[in-house]
């Protein structure tokens, strides 16, 4: 038991907070607490007093004072005589108040409650008062929060943790920070597929990079986090684009100040991961790191196996290895033309093997010989393997074959669930039979290629002709037998084979597969869920039927400018789920139709569905949310007997509906977010004699529904759309896209007033619309995220003064036909005031010459798509700075100088290696044609175009040289695919 205690050791520790005395708040009557009952200390009460008074003890047999004595050194030195304080009855603390209590309540044995909030204020407070036990769990609770999966600590947390760990001079809170950063500098970028703005798919970015404290970080910091082992990315891309947002915010600070700063936190760039888009692209700001970075891919593409032998011979190897952590879920590859199976190679190579060994497994991988000894040989040597990775993206990496590559996928991500190879024009369709069967938990894959130019275009076809070429399979293994033609040979060479997961399939363009390949893929994707084969026009009716009558579970149908028709519309309004073993908790009618559950149809383009087929659809379909019916032959009677009321996107472009039935189906519709109506000439029609008052009640009625039930995002708008005013804009405010096409006629007024209506549309589109210099005033004072601009056959008082409008957010810029007074001086003050511009595309400057391409190229180096016609003297001298736009996917000229060369072609396709899609004139041509490149030659190209004319006589002049002009005469269209080249001519221009 212990002692009696005197009243010469009792001590008073008064816990004054320092903010009451800055503030010289002295209260009339102090709280006073006992220490013998700390467990009833009531905290929010303490807090509200300025100070606190404890009564303690200086005899250690007091069980309070021999806890404080024990635990805290501060409170050993003050009890025990080390202070000078040690021997006053009175000793004033001043600290912050929640911190303290919290720490006398630790000493006593309380369970403390760490959190993001007080987690630094408490970690002062150990360190001041010497508690090593608190010390310790702070230690273990920060550990456990920059570990734990999932969780984010707020970056401003990070920032102060790491500034904090390096004054005090605690060494463990700058590690955890650092690793924090790097394992969290990308976090698993998920699209979210939505049915407005829709067309585009929004990335949910790292919180890391996206966070508006990101350019905060310390320098040292952030190069610390480069350098950690465990910085996880998506690509290297995500990394330089992050260090230059970083580097742009701290361009004046004093830790940049210098370019060699600036540079040596981009040399950790591995400029040879970076894609070519995105290299061209950095040329405008970081001119070095750009050119540096163009010639590394381009001298790869050439001989990536000397390079990388000579890297491993320098010990430098680790500027070509894809970065991979334990933590890495996802890793995009997209764009990067060079990557070939090295590549993929390299990721699975563990980096602690000696110099003889890593080039011996060099040499083995590109040593045709020990093909077959490579897979067993990658395995003895243990090689790497990251099962927490589920998404790779190889898009637009034509020469990454997939019978090399497959294997060391394998190896390295084995719980691969997700594939993206859209735009890889060597990849056939029985690499996705392989893909398949090696990867049993994949579960979405992307084969997407360019569609057809015929697709979008009514065309009379002159002469078709078709060469087969016969190219080395790249599959090593044969798992169906590529040239089956009979039905039961297909399902015999299934029977072996092992059903799929896969939910989600897009095969979007793919010429190279028919009915045949559709059968094996309903008896190999059970599960699908998603089905995209737009533009695939080798398949017929009768076998997208028999694949939806197999694949009971689909729910998304993207159908566009396919055969779709009468068949397929049978199958999914037929019983076909009350003899399976599906339930439907509905007891609709309909219930157990496969267009019932429905949720995305898109039949857009397909003529081979008639008005009856069009109504019976209709009448099954109920949880639609997306409906695409462009350019079919619904009626009005189809839309009114769709009874489904969870509609969100909805596209009724180029048909015959009327106004009534359109807002008929809105009105049912609330949540309908994307409405598409261009091209609709039946809009304005209207039977009543009364034309006046009938225009206007079914115009008011219809926006009146729009603007009172629904919250639109993306509308497209043409006829019938005549008379909108400004107070009808009102409700308008959320949308992000605007079409206003042909036959609409909102008004200058109205116009004007619509970036200021609607500040958040980032895409604007007008097509024969009268605009003016005030238009564009408007959009620069308020749609700062303007992102898409497309002006075309616009009329109007249009002044050079639009070249002189900021848009530093814009991405797309097309003037067509609108800009005839345009001039190189206009079109330089172009590229500076939006120097972000990725696709670009003029007609009608009939004042340009051939120093615009330097202007072009100059301003915007990274454009993608450049589309020039009737453009003046643009190719007069022939192309030559065009070419500096090395990342251009598709390039369009047209009557813009008789300069360019015979080969050129050839000469597009091997210094543009991205080029898919080249469109050229035959007037244009110098030498009177031009050469059509052989299957080798045309490296990445899918499309080419070439418009021929022909001189007629023009029949208001018939004396001078200008009695003929030249007009349309035909089209030849060369379309590769991965097993032919098909030559069409049509008469029609395309």
């Amino acid at each position: 038991m212990a002692s009696a205690t005197t009243d010469g050791d009792d001590v008073v520790l008064e816990l004054i907070d320092p903010s009451a005395v800055q503030n010289e708040l002295r209260p009339e009557k102090v709280t006073s607490i006992s220490t013998s009952g700390v467990e009833s200390w009531n905290l929010g009460l303490l807090l509200q007093s300025p100070s606190v008074k404890v009564r303690a003890n200086r005899n250690r047999q007091v069980v309070f004072t021999d806890q404080l004595v024990e635990q805290s050194a501060y409170f050993r030195g003050l009890l025990c005589g080390s202070f000078s304080e040690s021997s006053l009855a009175h000793v004033s603390i001043q600290w912050n108040l929640e911190a303290l209590v919290h720490v006398l309540q630790f000493i006593h044995g309380f369970q403390l409650h760490i959190t993001s909030n007080n987690f630094l204020l408490i970690l002062e407070a150990a360190l001041y008062f010497g508690v090593e036990r608190l010390l310790l769990e702070c230690e273990s609770w920060f550990q456990r929060m920059t570990l734990a999966e999932g969780q984010q600590i707020p970056m401003d947390t990070v920032i102060e943790a790491w500034n904090f760990g390096l004054e005090q001079g605690v060494g463990f809170v700058p590690e955890l920070c650092k690793g924090y950063l790097a394992r969290n500098f990308v976090a698993a970028s998920r699209c979210i597929d939505k049915p407005c703005c829709y067309a585009n798919k929004l990335q949910k970015k790292a919180w890391v990079t996206s966070s508006s404290s990101f350019p905060d970080i310390p320098y040292d910091l952030l190069h610390s986090c480069i350098e950690h082992p465990l910085l996880t990315l998506d690509s290297e891309r995500h990394l330089c684009e992050a260090l230059l947002i970083w580097l742009s915010n701290n361009r004046r600070s004093s830790q940049c100040s210098s370019d060699d700063s600036k540079f040596d936190i981009l040399r950790k760039v591995r400029i040879a991961l970076l894609p070519l888009e995105f290299a061209a692209g950095l040329r405008r700001d970081f001119s070095q790191l750009g050119e540096e970075a163009i010639c590394t891919i381009l001298d790869l593409m050439k001989d990536s196996f000397s390079i990388i032998l000579a890297a491993l011979v320098g010990d430098k190897l680790d500027n070509f290895r894809i970065r991979l952590t334990e933590y890495s879920e996802k890793i995009s590859l997209a764009g990067c033309i060079h990557i070939t199976a090295l590549f993929l190679f390299l990721m699975v190579l563990p980096s602690d093997l000696d110099m003889t060994a890593k080039k011996r497994m060099v040499l083995s991988e590109l040593d045709n010989s020990t093909a077959n000894n490579r897979y067993v040989l990658g395995k003895s040597l243990m090689t790497m393997s990251y099962k927490s990775v589920r998404e790779m993206d190889i898009s637009k990496c034509p020469k990454l074959h997939f019978g090399s590559a497959v294997k060391w996928l394998l190896l390295a991500f084995p719980s691969l669930s997700i594939l993206r190879a859209s735009y890889c024009s060597q990849l056939k369709i029985e690499d996705l039979y392989c893909l398949l069967q090696k990867f049993p938990m994949i579960t979405e894959v992307d084969m997407t290629v360019d569609t057809s130019p015929f697709l979008l275009a009514k065309v009379s076809v002159i002469s078709t002709s078709i060469d087969k070429y016969r190219v080395a399979s790249t599959t090593p293994y044969a798992i169906l037998e590529e040239n089956s033609l009979l039905l039961d040979v297909a399902k015999a060479s299934l029977e072996n084979l092992a059903m799929s997961n896969i939910s989600k399939l897009t095969l979007e363009g793919r010429n190279d597969i028919n009915d045949l390949d559709l059968m094996k893929i309903s008896a190999l994707c059970g599960s699908l869920s998603y089905l995209s084969i737009k533009g695939c026009t080798m398949v017929t009716d009768m076998g997208i039927s028999k694949l939806i009558s197999k694949c009971i579970h689909i729910k998304s149908l993207i159908l566009s400018y396919t055969s779709f028709g009468k068949s397929s519309v049978g199958v999914l309004c037929s019983d076909l789920l009350s003899t399976s073993n599906f339930t439907e908790d509905s007891n609709h009618k309909y219930s157990c139709t496969m267009a019932f559950r429905l949720q995305q149809l898109h039949i857009d383009g397909c003529k081979g569905i008639d008005q009856n087929s069009i109504s019976q659809l209709m009448c099954h379909t109920y949880m639609l949310k997306i409906l695409m019916l462009r350019e079919t032959t619904v009626t009005d009677d189809a839309l009114y007997d769709f009874l489904g009321s969870f509609l969100e996107s909805l596209d009724v472009s180029e048909t015959m509906v009327s106004m009534q039935a359109l807002t008929s189906i809105v009105r049912r519709n609330p949540g309908i977010r994307c409405l598409k109506a261009t091209g609709c000439t039946k809009l304005n029609q209207h039977d009543t004699s009364d034309l006046a008052s009938a225009v206007i009640a079914n115009y008011k009625g219809y926006l009146f529904e729009l603007t009172q039930h629904c919250i639109l995002e993306e509308v497209a708008f043409g006829w019938g759309f005549s008379i909108l005013s400004v107070e009808e804009l009102v409700p308008l405010s959320r949308l992000r896209c605007i079409t206003i096409g042909l036959g609409a006629s909102p008004g200058h007024h109205v116009l004007c007033m619509l970036p200021k209506m609607c500040p958040l549309l980032e895409s604007v589109i007008l097509i024969f619309q009268v605009i003016s210099d005030s238009i564009f005033r408007s959009i620069q004072e308020s749609l700062k995220n303007l992102k898409v601009l497309r002006l075309c056959c616009c009329l109007g008082d249009l002044t050079s003064f639009a070249c002189k409008i900021s848009m530093p957010q814009l991405r797309v810029l097309r003037l067509e036909w609108v800009t005839p007074w345009m001039t190189n001086n206009d079109l330089a003050v172009l590229t500076k005031n939006c120097p972000n511009v990725v696709e670009f595309s003029l007609s009608g400057c009939k004042l340009l010459d051939s120093a615009s391409q330097e202007i072009i190229s100059n301003g915007w180096p990274g454009l993608t798509f450049i589309h020039l016609e009737e453009c003046g003297k643009i190719t007069l001298d022939g192309v030559s700075f065009l070419f500096n736009c090395i990342a251009i996917e598709d390039f369009l000229l047209r009557h813009n100088g008789k300069g360019i060369e015979r080969n050129f072609i050839y000469q597009a396709a091997s210094k543009l290696p991205l080029l898919r899609k080249l469109a050229l004139d035959l007037c244009d041509a110098c030498e009177g044609g031009f050469d059509s490149p052989s299957h080798a030659e045309r490296c990445f190209l899918s499309t080419v175009t070439i418009s021929r004319c022909k001189s007629q006589k023009c029949a208001f002049d018939s004396q001078t040289m200008e009695a003929f002009r030249s007009v349309h005469k035909e089209t030849i269209v060369i379309e590769w695919d991965c097993k032919e080249a098909r030559t069409t001519v049509v008469k029609e221009r395309i």
